[in-house]
């Protein structure tokens, strides 16, 4: 029999193996930022120029992306090299939108089912304190979109399916300029703030409750809203009133 010899990893490349891990297992989710170099050479008990050099493998490999002052992101699996064109699309042609919601449709029905079948108890922490947050605004008419994305993120993230995370964020990466144009433009009235609220609080319901139907009926009867509320967007702005 002919063996090998045994060659020794190198630091750098351990180190990259670990964090690449820790991100597909969903330890870190897109959009958040990696500890800082400083904070991950302490941890792993190497030098600065190790993680430094382990960092820029996962850049090459498109995992994460670092900015200037900014630390090192976590990148959706889903983004390429060519950037978001989805986003572009939607900015010009308003029914792409519209069209991104019914997928979202059929994605979001699903991860509130898995939600409500495998949230820990820190998911519905986490979910709760959203929707406390939806309340309080509530009572001042504050407007709550950054809470509606990021419940919609907690609520993938639930799943614990890494994919279904990245998904999620790619498309609200798209979304996110047109969905601020519609919470500007069309959610005005305080019925409209009172309904959104009603139906984050029955999903959160459904999902700490463990009911995996309720939880997927409540998510597809907010989306349905939210889709004709979109619709009405697109022709105010197709009709010149958008702008």
């Amino acid at each position: 029999m002919k063996f090998t010899p045994i060659k020794p990893k190198k630091v750098s490349a351990q180190i990259a193996e670990q964090i690449r891990k820790s991100v597909m297992s969903g330890e870190f989710n897109p959009g958040e930022k990696l500890p800082p170099e400083r904070e991950l050479a302490e941890m792993f008990g190497v030098s600065r120029p190790s993680v430094r050099e382990a960092l820029n493998v996962l850049v090459s490999s498109g995992l994460v992306e670092t900015h200037q002052g900014g630390g090192t992101v976590v990148r959706s699996l889903m983004e390429n090299s060519a950037g978001t064109p989805l986003s572009e699309l939607i900015r010009i042609d308003g029914d792409r939108a519209l069209d991104v919601i019914e997928v979202r449709q059929g994605m979001e029905s699903w991860t509130a089912w898995y939600a409500a079948t495998r949230a820990l108890p820190e998911d519905i922490r986490r979910l709760k304190v959203v929707v406390d947050g939806m309340a309080k605004n509530l009572e001042g008419l504050t407007p709550s979109e950054d809470y509606d994305a990021n419940f919609h993120m907690l609520v993938a993230r639930a799943t614990h399916n890494v994919v279904w995370s990245h998904m999620m964020q790619s498309l609200f990466d798209a979304m996110q300029e047109f969905q601020r144009d519609v919470w500007r433009a069309v959610y005005l009235a305080g019925d409209d703030h009172k309904i959104l609220y009603g139906h984050h609080l029955r999903i959160y319901e459904m999902i700490r409750d463990r009911n995996p139907e309720g939880a997927r009926d409540a998510m597809v009867e907010h989306l349905t809203f939210a889709q004709q509320k979109c619709s009405a967007y697109v022709s105010m702005r197709g009709n010149g009133q958008g702008e």
